[in-house]
C-alpha cells in the first residue's frame, strides 16, 4: 500500500486572501470548495475568515504589501507604528527620506518610548516590507493625513511658533550671541576684555553645539603655537560671529546624521546675512523683531554666565594665593582670550539639561503642558566666598550695566602693553617639559592630602599626556 505524499504548504498573499473573502461573501461556495480552488487546507480558509476585519483594514490602508504571504508582527510594534506615522508626515512635506534618516528616527523614537532598541539595516528592510515602503510607484505612498494648507503669514512678521510643531523637540535648536567681559572682576564695570560667545543647544538639552568665541585681534599672542583642533571651543579672530560659516558647518553636521532640524534665530541676524548660505538640513526660523521671545532662553544664557564667573573667580583666587598682595583687578589683567576660551567651554558644559528643557518650555519654544519650574538657585553655582548672593548676581549680569566701549590690553597692537609681556612669545613647551610638569603636579597633590577621586582624574590626564608624548 502506497503512502500518500504529504501536501506541500501553500501560503496565500494578502491579495489572494481578499479574493477568498469575496468568494465566500458573493457566492454560495463552502470553505472546503474555496480551499480546493486555492489549493490550501480548509482550516487555513477558516483562519482567514476569523481575521477578516484585520485583513480588510490592511488592504484598505494602502500601505500593506499586498503580495506578502506572511505577516510576522514586530517585537517593537509601537516603534513600527510611530516611525510609519513620521514617514508619512515627512513624505507629505516632500522630504527626501533616506535609510539613515529612518534609522536615526527609529532610535530617537525608541529612546522617547523608553525602549532598549538599536535599529539595524536588516530591521529596516523588514520594516519596509511590512509597511510597503519603497515598493511600487511613489504615488501609492500618499500620506495618511493630507497636509493642511499653511495659514497666511504677513511678510513683515514671521511666526516661528506655528512652525515648531513640524519638528520633534530634539530637532529644535536655539542659539544666542552673548557679549562677555571675560576678565572683569566684581565691583568694576568697563570694556576691558570684551568678546562675543555663540551658544547653541536643542530644546531637550541633549545636544550642545561647540562654543564659538570671537575677539578683536587677528592673532593674540596667547595663541602662539596653539593647535585650534585641540581646543575645547572654537575661536574666531574678529568681534562678530561668522554666521554664514557657522551655519554651513551646522548644516553639514546635520546632513551626516540624516536629520532635518529647526534653528531659532534673532531677526537681525537673518537680516544681516549677506546672501544667506544654501542650507539643506536646517530650517531657519527668525523671531520677529517685535517679539520678546529670545532665540535661546534668557535663563540658559544666565546659567552659562554664572558658571563662567564662578570659574573666573576661582582662577583669580588661585593667582592671589600665589602672589601675596595681588588685587583681584591685577590678577584679572593676566587673563587672556585663550583662558576665556577654556573657561567658556567648561561653563557651557556645566549648564544642566533640565535648565535648558524647562526654559524652552516656559518660553513656549517646546511642547509641555506643565512647564518644569526650575529652582532659580540651582541655575547658579555656589556663591563664591567673600560675595553675597546679590553681589554675585550683579557680577553675573555685569554686561547689562554699561555699554561696551574703549580698548583693553589684548585689543591693542603688538607694540603695546601685551607685546611687552615676558611670556608673550615664550618658547613652546617640549615633551620633557610636559612630563616634568606631571611629576610636579603629582608631588603637589601628594603633599596636600587630596582625595583618591582626584588622583583618579590625574591618572587619566597623566596617561593621556604620556600617550601623546609617544606619538
Amino acid at each position: 500500500m502506497e503512502l500518500s505524499s504529504k501536501k506541500k504548504l501553500h501560503a496565500l498573499s494578502l491579495a489572494e486572501k481578499i479574493q477568498v473573502l469575496e468568494l465566500l461573501d458573493e457566492s454560495k461556495m463552502s470553505q472546503s470548495e474555496v480551499a480546493r480552488r486555492f489549493q490550501v487546507s480548509q482550516p487555513q480558509i477558516s483562519r482567514i475568515c476569523k481575521n477578516k476585519e484585520k485583513l480588510l483594514a490592511d488592504w484598505c490602508s494602502g500601505t500593506a504589501n499586498r503580495e506578502r504571504k506572511r505577516k510576522r508582527e514586530s517585537k517593537y510594534s509601537g516603534i513600527d507604528e510611530a516611525l510609519l506615522c513620521w514617514y508619512h508626515i515627512a513624505r507629505a512635506k516632500a522630504w527626501d527620506v533616506t535609510g539613515p534618516m529612518l534609522l536615526h528616527k527609529a532610535k530617537e523614537l525608541a529612546d522617547i518610548m523608553g525602549q532598549d532598541f538599536v535599529p539595524s539595516i536588516s530591521w529596516l528592510v523588514r520594516w519596509k516590507r511590512r509597511n510597503n515602503v519603497g515598493f511600487g510607484a511613489r504615488h501609492v505612498l500618499a500620506p495618511r493625513f493630507p497636509p493642511e494648507p499653511p495659514p497666511p503669514v504677513p511678510t513683515s512678521q514671521a511666526q516661528p511658533p506655528l512652525s515648531l510643531k513640524d519638528f520633534s523637540p530634539e530637532d529644535v535648536f536655539g542659539c544666542a550671541e552673548v557679549p562677555l567681559l571675560y576678565r572683569a572682576v566684581p565691583g568694576t564695570v568697563g570694556a576691558c576684555g570684551h568678546v562675543q560667545v555663540l551658544l547653541c543647544a536643542n530644546s531637550r538639552g541633549t545636544e550642545k553645539r561647540r562654543v564659538l568665541v570671537s575677539g578683536l585681534r587677528a592673532a593674540p599672542s596667547c595663541f602662539f603655537g596653539v593647535s585650534s583642533e585641540a581646543l575645547p571651543a572654537s575661536y574666531h579672530p574678529d568681534l562678530g560671529i561668522p554666521w554664514s560659516e557657522w551655519l554651513v558647518q551646522f548644516d553639514r553636521d546635520m546632513g551626516r546624521q540624516g536629520r532635518q532640524v529647526a534653528l531659532l534665530l534673532a531677526a537681525r541676524v537673518v537680516e544681516g546675512l549677506a546672501g544667506p548660505p544654501r542650507l539643506h538640513h536646517i530650517r531657519l526660523l527668525p523671531l520677529s523683531t517685535a517679539s520678546t521671545t529670545p532665540s535661546l532662553p534668557t535663563s540658559v544664557v544666565r546659567a552659562f554666565k554664572a558658571h563662567y564667573r564662578h570659574r573666573l573667580l576661582g582662577k583669580l583666587s588661585a593667582v592671589q594665593s600665589e602672589r601675596a598682595g595681588t588685587s583681584l583687578a591685577e590678577a584679572g589683567a593676566g587673563i587672556t582670550v585663550l583662558d576665556a576660551v577654556h573657561m567658556a567651554a567648561v561653563a557651557w558644559a556645566k549648564v544642566p539639561p533640565r535648565i535648558i528643557v524647562s526654559s524652552f518650555i516656559q518660553e513656549g519654544l517646546a511642547p509641555g503642558k506643565t512647564p518644569l519650574s526650575p529652582d532659580k538657585a540651582s541655575e547658579m553655582p555656589p556663591v563664591p566666598s567673600g560675595l553675597s548672593l546679590e553681589e554675585f548676581s550683579r557680577f553675573v549680569d555685569l554686561e547689562g550695566e554699561e555699554p561696551v566701549s574703549g580698548v583693553c590690553k589684548e585689543e591693542m597692537g603688538p607694540e603695546d602693553e601685551e607685546g611687552g609681556r615676558e611670556d608673550a612669545f615664550a618658547p613652546l613647551p617640549t615633551k620633557a617639559d610636559a612630563l616634568r610638569a606631571l611629576g610636579t603636579l603629582r608631588r603637589w597633590l601628594e603633599c596636600h592630602g587630596t582625595s583618591p577621586e582626584l588622583f583618579e582624574k590625574f591618572y587619566a590626564c597623566e596617561e593621556e599626556v604620556e600617550r601623546l608624548c609617544c606619538l
